[in-house]
């Protein structure tokens, strides 16, 4: 192993996720400091993203019993320790897991066969791994199958850990990899391009305000759904219309008026996003917050040759398209709140209530 500390402790400082449940699952504690193998990289982790994900793999959200949104679910998980066997990403989540989806880390040791050159860099860690190629539609995520940011350091796949060139701050850098690259993913698959009409519902969260920025780059024209205290900042970050989550779609746009909705939230609105979407228009999904079971009239969808189109693998020029808007300066970080990673559940509790625009970071107790 190569490395560039002279000492590398035995023991770093962790958020343990232990089971499925409520806040008491979350245990700050000194775990194995993890040792890189054959093209791993050990990387001090500098800041760490806060994501539904998280929460959602936690309580056990991705299993097909659950049928309530986020925040239901977690009301229904206080206090109960129930493990489900298909609660995470693939099936069953390997808990005690150290959770943590968005690394901005440096590269601190490498093991055998890796790029003597990527010691020392600043990274960003592309969560969604592909590990038998980009033919293939099989994907693991960091923090759901395997151990993630929460932590003081972390190994990773060194073909997975992308170097980064700005001046921005470790904690700004910290809110892109999920939210940007899931929302730039859902916008290639989509093939949105130049004077496109955009709607993208849950505009203010972490993925949706990406979304907003990467179709604007991109040219097209966006209607943003909120809450009506986040219209200005909405409007501010580019938005062309911004939409309350209680507006009818259909009375206020008309039907048939969208090319393409980004929709990473469901529940009640699913119906009305279909009837906006004009013929041959593309509906593109990567989450369902506000409830994952929705209404469906397959009569909006075939008469009108709708392309639905389901995103949770990434695709291989999102990640590294998304590391050169950062160094082009196209898009710009929203950062929340930043939070020491001993207070995650004050963290989760302060985005459960969805107040805020953008993302909240952790950020670990060891020297950077």
């Amino acid at each position: 192993m190569t490395n560039n500390a002279a000492t590398i402790p035995a023991e770093m400082m962790a958020v343990v996720t232990t089971g499925n449940g409520g806040y008491d699952k979350l245990v700050y504690r000194a775990v194995p400091t993890p040792q890189p193998g054959p093209g791993e990289v050990l990387l001090r982790v500098l800041a760490a993203g806060v994501n539904n994900t998280e929460i959602n793999t936690r309580l056990g959200w991705y299993s097909s019993s659950v049928t309530a949104d986020t925040a239901g679910t977690a009301n229904e998980s206080k206090g109960s320790s129930t493990q489900t066997t298909d609660g995470g990403w693939n099936a069953t989540t390997p808990f005690p897991l150290i959770q943590g989806t968005d690394c901005c880390g440096r590269v601190l040791a490498l093991g055998a066969g890796v790029d003597p050159n990527k010691l020392g860099s600043r990274v960003l860690v592309r969560a969604c791994m592909r590990p038998h190629g980009f033919a293939k539609m099989d994907n693991i995520w960091m923090a759901s199958d395997f151990d993630g940011a929460f932590a003081e350091y972390l190994v990773v796949p060194a073909s997975e850990v992308f170097a980064v060139q700005c001046d921005w701050t470790d904690e700004e850098l910290a809110t892109i990899p999920c939210a940007y690259g899931t929302a730039e993913n859902m916008l290639h698959r989509a093939n949105v391009s130049d004077g496109e009409c955009v709607l993208i519902a849950g505009a203010s969260g972490g993925v949706g305000s990406a979304a907003l920025q990467l179709a604007k780059r991109r040219g097209a024209k966006v209607v943003a759904i909120t809450s009506p205290d986040k219209v200005a900042q909405l409007k501010d970050l580019g938005a062309d219309v911004v939409l309350s989550r209680d507006a009818n779609l259909v009375d206020v746009l008309g039907s048939q008026s969208v090319d393409v909705v980004v929709d990473n939230v469901a529940g009640p609105k699913f119906p009305e996003m279909l009837k906006v979407l004009k013929r041959g228009g593309r509906l593109v999904s990567s989450g369902a917050i506000a409830g994952p079971i929705v209404n469906l009239d397959m009569r909006d969808m075939y008469l009108k040759d709708i392309l639905l189109i389901g995103c949770t693998a990434w695709d291989e020029p999102v990640f590294p398209n998304v590391i050169s808007y950062i160094e082009r300066n196209e898009i710009r970080p929203l950062l929340a709140a930043s939070y020491p990673l001993s207070e995650i559940v004050a963290a989760q509790e302060a985005f459960m209530t969805k107040k805020h625009l953008g993302n909240m970071v952790l950020v670990p107790p060891c020297e950077k």
